[in-house]
């Protein structure tokens, strides 16, 4: 199931988040303040996506930009990382918004997911990403919204 994000979600979202973070190494550095790294400046929503009653992955939406979307490790291959993409993306079209988001190169399966689902790919950047790391980024862009008949 995916719903909007309560604030008292936080701790199992963050639970969750530390779940992907060992398993995947997303976010890349580990926040000073998890639950807080889940609420950024700019917060427009934020989901959640349940599994027998747990929170196992969420989605944000800042602006037009798709950010903190992840689903713990034990929930993948349900569908949910792709439910939670279409919740974000239909609250941005809602808003007159066509959703962007950015990915690690490295992060091959969310690559997948998002051209799985018809995301396109607009740029590819080096960013610095602090104490002179550099990261290589793609930025995707979700599809035109299409014309009602």
């Amino acid at each position: 199931m995916i719903r909007t994000r309560h604030d008292t979600d936080l701790d199992a979202c963050v639970a969750a988040l530390a779940e992907v973070h060992t398993h995947s190494g997303y976010p890349h550095h580990w926040p000073d303040d998890p639950a807080r790294w889940l609420t950024p400046d700019g917060l427009t929503a934020a989901w959640v996506a349940e599994s027998s009653g747990a929170v196992v992955g969420h989605a944000a939406l800042c602006g037009r930009e798709v950010s903190r979307l992840y689903v713990a490790p034990a929930a993948r291959g349900a569908g949910l990382g792709g439910r939670l993409l279409r919740a974000v993306e239909s609250a941005a079209t809602a808003r007159g918004l066509r959703p962007v988001l950015e990915v690690k190169t490295t992060d091959t399966a969310a690559i997948a997911l998002y051209e799985r689902l018809g995301w396109t790919r607009s740029a590819t950047e080096r960013q610095e990403w602090g104490a002179g790391e550099v990261v290589t980024v793609h930025r995707y862009e979700a599809q035109a919204a299409r014309p009602a008949h």
